[in-house]
């Protein structure tokens, strides 16, 4: 938030700052967030790979009322995403928890912290672009270089639907 202070010509204190931070658990999940995961719940294995610290992703938790075969935050892994070790935290996670190779699947919104470097540590990833009929980045930054994600969908109900109808197809 600091940093974004100094882009914008505005002064940003510490206490603003944490104020920001501080607010993270009060912030609720995207509408339809919640029964998607539900349903992708009763389907998949879901780990959560997040930016926040473990406190907070509690709160957030309770937003969602999904359950989560594991959940990493910035806060056990030590970066932020995009950074590498955030992702090779979560691949050796899916290990640990018999999720072989090929068999996971990086959702998410932000092609800057999530798509990119998912890709650069070999994964296959579905963007819930939330902004295909708008401009811009929004929240998130450009990413830094050209990224194709697997798979779009403009918001998880439908990403959850698709999902349902590939795994009813594969029986």
């Amino acid at each position: 938030m600091q940093l974004l202070g100094v882009k914008l010509g505005a002064e940003v204190t510490s206490e603003d700052a944490a104020r920001l931070a501080g607010s993270v658990p009060g912030w609720p999940a995207f509408p339809d967030s919640r029964d998607a995961l539900f349903a992708l719940g009763q389907r998949f294995d879901l780990i959560i790979l997040s930016n926040v610290d473990r406190a907070s992703f509690a709160a957030s938790s309770a937003w969602l009322g999904a359950t989560f075969a594991s959940v990493i935050t910035a806060q056990d892994v030590g970066s932020y995403k995009p950074a590498r070790a955030n992702f090779d935290a979560l691949i050796a996670e899916a290990a640990r928890l018999g999720i072989g190779p090929g068999r996971l699947l990086h959702v998410a919104q932000s092609l800057f912290h999530d798509h990119l470097p998912a890709k650069q540590a070999g994964l296959p990833t579905a963007w819930i672009n939330r902004r295909h009929d708008r401009p811009g980045w929004g929240a998130t930054p450009e990413p830094p270089a050209p990224v194709t994600p697997d798979w779009e969908f403009p918001s998880m109900a439908a990403f959850a639907e698709a999902a349902a109808a590939a795994a009813d197809s594969a029986r």
